[in-house]
């Protein structure tokens, strides 16, 4: 018996010593204090071990006193692991300190024991045969009997308080450590109270640390995991049906109950309901995921589906989960940002962006379809809000949208290019030019209570170059209205090579007007102005341009590409300079000839023409009389009120103001009276438009009357014939120029036939 124990003893010390040795490397925060608890109950362990094991007194004693001082360490690592474990603090730092204080009295008065003898004394007694070590419990004995039970205690009655406590899940880590203390006390407290010499309560006390190594670090509370689990999957917004192995539904949460319209009582009934959703991957033992789509219309709905399998330890199959999502609230919302993202809010049309991304699908998908893309532009749309409002503005293009849809056939697409204008690309042969230009002869848009007439045009494109970008089309298709700007019975134009030519010249053109500027490959050419003796008495500046490459380049071909974009401004500046450096050189050769100079109505746009002409004369050091300007009637068609001014201001500085080009618009009666001009350019186009010579003539000869009594002095430009010449010198005209006098020619060559020497 004796060495049976001492083997015992033996393999629970080991096993307390490697399970210390564990959870001091487990990484866990509890692990410190259960590895100290079991390394703490190793001595008393080998302390009865030793009691048992030896029959030697003198040896036996030892083992009595490593027992009892192992009680103690024992007690105070118990406590330490109580409180770390159970949550808790010392409620202050006196109650701590007394505790501790027992624990180490117990310790140094038994250590005392050799000298006063008062804590216990041993004897040798025969148990079953054999001489065993027993102790007779003195005072010291007793101190140290209640400050362990008592620690003991307190410790049990914290576990116990934290198993009422807690959930009831919970309980369990607390409950399994609080029976282990029990049973291990009873079991010491019947070895005291039997008298027994051989004290078998160490096996409780080391299973007890055992039971603390395991709750402590690898206990985990199954039931509590399974019904958390349960909760979570029963409160998932997925539907989650469980199948075992032969495809059996065998649970589903709420939602998916819901989902099959089942109870709990007939979940088995589940495979039948979602076999339509799930389709032939039903029953199959493999995991997949998809999308699924039911119903039409405001019914369908979205799913999205996932099986997984579950497998045991040997990778047999035990069943499978499905989880169903219903994600059509989802793709609802996804489906609206969508359409807004691109569709216009206004036309419900395509967005521009959209619509060429559609246009290069279909492009791709039909590579040898012949097709057109349409541009539409409502003219003058600007007016309609200015007049009517916006709202009105808003319901006319949503009619506009309306009218494409209508006319248009269904295989086309149609999108808002932005503001007034939109976009169409469809077949070819669907194009029903005569029905669109039929529908558009009385267009009209509005209100019941309102209602005005839109003039609408579409420039078409037959699509050539399937590999062109949709905005190029359309800007090839909008070029083309600018044949038909200005028509009203005419709707459609189409677009040609010569419209990408005449665009591609006007980007080469503007692009050189810089460097032609700085070589002066632009240079006036001068006209002369003679008297009605044949004398010259001035000229006018002419802008030319000796190109490089394409040689000398008719104004007709630049001047109306700059003064469509603005670079006409440009031009005018430096004609004027040029103006300018011929008046300095000829102060001494031609001192009384004077130069006039154009200004175009868009130079008001981009300088300060008056600053910019006063500037110009005053670097050069001539008089302004010398530098006459001329200007049109158009030039006042706008901010009639500013432009008054200017010309005022430059009467001031002393030019003279020409107008020019009179008889050729429509309002140069009405302007004369206010306009501060010193001479009137009479236009000989005016007789050449007419059948009516008589009567022309006759208006002719009244406006040289009107200008000799207001005191304005007459050029008369654009005479070709000495007829011409002849009946407006009797007229009263003293002042000509045009090609029967001469042509515009070169500065040297001006110079050279008009010097005083020649």
């Amino acid at each position: 018996m004796r060495y049976g124990y001492v083997a015992i003893y033996l393999v629970l010390a080991a096993a307390l010593g490697v399970c210390s040795f564990v959870a001091r490397r487990s990484g866990r925060a509890i692990g410190p204090s259960v590895a100290a608890l079991l390394a703490a109950l190793i001595p008393p362990v080998v302390g009865n071990l030793i009691i048992i094991g030896f029959k030697n007194p003198s040896v036996s004693v030892i083992g009595c006193y490593i027992y009892y001082l192992g009680m103690d360490l024992v007690m105070y690592t118990l406590m330490q692991f109580t409180f770390q474990y159970c949550h808790l603090s010392w409620p202050n730092r006196g109650i701590k300190l007394f505790v501790y204080g027992l624990l180490l009295a117990d310790t140094v008065q038994l250590l005392l024991n050799p000298v006063f003898g008062h804590a216990f004394r041993t004897e040798m007694v025969l148990y079953q045969g054999e001489q065993f070590l027993k102790m007779q419990p003195l005072a010291g004995q007793t101190f140290h009997r209640i400050v362990n039970y008592g620690l003991l205690f307190v410790s049990m009655a914290i576990f116990a308080w934290k198993s009422i406590r807690s959930p009831k899940f919970y309980s369990e880590r607390y409950t399994g450590v609080l029976i282990a203390m029990v049973l291990g006390t009873v079991w010491e407290s019947y070895y005291i109270f039997s008298r027994i010499p051989v004290d078998r309560s160490m096996v409780g006390f080391a299973g007890f640390g055992l039971l603390i190594f395991y709750f402590s670090l690898y206990y985990r509370p199954f039931r509590l995991l399974d019904r958390m689990l349960a909760n979570i999957a029963e409160g998932m917004p997925e539907a989650i049906f469980f199948f075992d192995a032969g495809g059996t539904c065998i649970w589903a949460n709420q939602a998916g109950l819901a989902m099959t319209g089942l109870k709990k009582q007939t979940i088995e009934q589940a495979d039948e309901r979602v076999q339509p959703l799930v389709g032939g991957n039903f029953r199959k033992m493999e995991e997949w995921e998809g999308r699924r789509q039911t119903g039409e219309g405001e019914s369908r709905r979205y799913y999205v589906l996932k099986n997984r399998v579950l497998k045991d330890r040997k990778g047999r199959v035990d069943g499978s989960v499905l989880s169903v999502r219903d994600e059509t609230e989802e793709q609802t919302d996804l489906q609206k940002q969508r359409y807004i993202a691109r569709h216009d809010a206004l036309t419900g049309l395509y967005m521009k962006e959209y619509l060429y991304d559609q246009i290069r699908a279909r492009l791709a998908e039909r590579p040898d379809q012949k097709s057109v893309v349409v541009f539409l532009n409502v003219n003058d749309f600007k007016i309609v809000n200015d007049v009517f409002g916006n709202e009105f503005g808003d319901q006319a293009l949503q009619q506009v949208a309306r009218w494409l849809q209508k006319v248009m056939p269904r295989d086309a697409l149609y999108g808002r290019l932005g503001g007034d204008t939109f976009g169409v690309f469809l077949p070819r042969e669907e194009f029903n030019e005569a029905a669109i230009e039929d529908s558009l002869t009385h267009f009209t848009v509005g209100t019941e209570g309102k209602q005005h007439p839109v003039l609408i045009h579409l420039g078409v494109y037959e699509v050539a170059e399937h590999g062109l970008d949709p905005s190029i089309m359309f800007d090839r298709a909008r070029l083309a209205l600018a044949t038909i700007k200005e028509e009203y019975q005419t709707h459609i134009a189409w677009y040609d090579d010569q419209m990408r030519e005449k665009v591609l010249w006007e980007q080469h053109i503007s692009n050189q007007l810089e460097e032609a500027i700085a070589q002066r490959q632009i240079r006036p050419y001068l006209q002369p102005l003679v008297d009605h003796e044949g004398k010259v008495v001035g000229a006018e500046a002419l802008v030319r341009w000796i190109h490089p490459t394409h040689g000398f380049l008719s104004p007709a071909r630049f001047i109306p590409v700059f003064e469509k974009n603005g670079m006409i401004a440009e031009v005018d500046r430096y004609m004027w300079r040029c103006a300018c450096e011929i008046l300095a050189s000829w102060k001494e050769t031609f001192p009384d000839l004077f130069i006039s100079v154009n200004i175009s109505p868009k130079d008001f746009y981009f300088m300060d023409v008056a600053a910019e002409i006063k500037k110009v004369v005053a670097e050069h050091g001539i008089e302004p009389s010398k530098l006459r300007v001329e200007i049109t009637e158009t030039v006042m068609m706008t901010d009639l009120e500013k432009r008054l001014g200017i010309l005022n201001d430059l009467k001031e500085m002393g030019f003279l103001v020409e107008m020019d080009d009179f008889g050729s618009g429509y309002s140069s009666l009405n302007l004369l009276k206010d306009m501060p001009v010193d001479v009137i350019k009479i236009d000989m186009m005016f007789l050449q438009k007419t059948k009516n010579r008589s009567r022309a003539d006759l208006i002719l000869q009244g406006v040289m009357e009107m200008s000799k009594n207001l005191g304005l002095p007459t050029i008369t430009e654009g005479v070709e014939t000495q007829d011409q010449y002849r009946m407006l010198r009797d007229m009263g005209c003293k002042v000509f120029q045009g090609y029967y006098f001469a042509k515009p020619m070169p500065v040297e060559e001006f110079e050279e036939k008009y010097s005083p020497a020649a």
